[in-house]
């Protein structure tokens, strides 16, 4: 019996994904077919959700339906990027053949693991250019990011595409237990678990989300929506995620890094 549900956040009806054994959900302004979910219904911040992108499910999710869950495994990712399973040559995916190469079930030798997030992505090597015109604040700071690779962490990353101290103030917003970790983290590492996918048990959800959303609504005190405008900045609040998901789940949980693939479309 299949041990895992994968629901998979989009803003655009895709014939290949309806071919796929994934849990569709559309959000944004398409209209959508019966075959898709839809998080504007019950508990819900739908209306955020061009500030939250497929948080907004997560969130719906989290009050709607982790209550009664009842399948060992939930997974989420998204209208492109999507779980492989690891046995598997995702040199060979196409939209066509996806289905075949997904993640369907957490076996035996997987479920050693309490949750699964992506491999992760290097951000070392910031090309000069881009350097000096996104983060210039950062090197009057500190001009030896300019040479050294191991200073182009996490937070010098976030500085130059969306919106230079503000993980800053938004970790200030944190809870005690984890302000200083995170701080260290994205100080420290150069390299991160992308795109607000994660795999885990009911129980281990339950805590993320609850840590996660209590946090962005503090956040939301700091930056409201007013003023968060352009593609780097509109979606503050799923980028913020994004890393607090790299650091809450390599810090609370046995965790295992498995593969993604990105679908052009």
């Amino acid at each position: 019996m299949k041990n895992l549900d994968i629901y998979c956040v989009t803003d655009k009806k895709l014939d290949f994904l309806e071919k796929t054994n994934l849990k569709l959900v559309g959000v944004g302004k398409e209209k959508f077919s019966e075959k898709y979910l839809k998080c504007d219904t019950k508990k819900n911040i739908y209306h955020k959700e061009k500030y939250y992108s497929e948080l907004a499910f997560h969130y719906w999710y989290w009050q709607n339906i982790l209550p009664n869950e009842k399948q060992d495994w939930i997974g989420f990712c998204q209208k492109r990027r999507f779980w492989i399973n690891p046995e598997k040559d995702q040199n060979l995916i196409t939209p066509e053949n996806l289905n075949e190469f997904l993640l369907s079930e957490i076996d035996d030798k997987l479920s050693k693991s309490e949750s699964f997030i992506c491999s992760p992505v290097n951000l070392t090597g910031v090309k000069k250019m881009k350097m000096i015109k996104r983060g210039w604040k950062n090197l009057i700071k500190d001009p030896n990011i300019f040479f050294n690779n191991q200073k182009h962490t996490i937070a010098l990353h976030f500085d130059m595409h969306h919106g230079y101290n503000n993980l800053n103030k938004a970790i200030n917003l944190l809870d005690s237990e984890n302000k200083r970790d995170f701080f260290d983290f994205v100080n420290n590492k150069t390299y991160f678990n992308p795109h607000i996918m994660c795999i885990s048990r009911p129980d281990i959800l339950e805590k993320w989300f609850k840590s996660l959303f209590s946090w962005l609504e503090r956040c939301e005190s700091e930056f409201g929506f007013n003023n968060l405008k352009g593609y780097d900045t509109q979606r503050l609040y799923a980028y913020l995620a994004e890393r607090y998901l790299s650091y809450w789940f390599q810090k609370y949980t046995k965790f295992r890094e498995i593969p993604w693939t990105v679908i052009q479309i």
